[in-house]
């Protein structure tokens, strides 16, 4: 059973933007959601939360340059990124936990999610 799907990732040179798309179950639709995104040998790094009312936390390395938003009529969620870096490279995941009910959960706790995708690759050249 399919519950999150990521889509929009793609390859742009450094200062470009990508829109990337997540569309969830309405089950979950419910809960904060969050974008974590994982490169190559690193650990994963929660970049980016909303929650149900809209209320957004975002990872120092991405103020300014990221935003997240939702959809709750259509149950899917949405990260803008611009002014895009070669360290922004990764693969970016959709993602959020039963634990996420109306709350922002800090951003450098290592989640073991209960729903995620299955991620779309953001490749940012020099």
């Amino acid at each position: 059973q399919v519950h999150l799907v990521e889509s929009g990732g793609g390859s742009v040179q450094a200062g470009g933007s990508l829109r990337l798309s997540c569309a969830a179950s309405g089950t979950i639709f419910r809960l904060t959601m969050g974008w974590y995104r994982q490169a190559p040998g690193k650990q994963r790094d929660l970049v980016a939360t909303i929650t149900i009312g809209g209320s957004t936390n975002y990872r120092d390395s991405v103020k300014g340059r990221f935003t997240m938003s939702r959809d709750n009529t259509e149950n899917t969620v949405y990260l803008q990124m611009n002014s895009l870096k070669p360290e922004d490279t990764a693969v970016y995941y959709c993602a959020t936990d039963e634990s996420w009910f109306n709350c922002l959960p800090e951003l450098d706790v290592e989640y073991e999610y209960d729903y995620w995708g299955r991620g779309t690759q953001v490749t940012v050249s020099s």
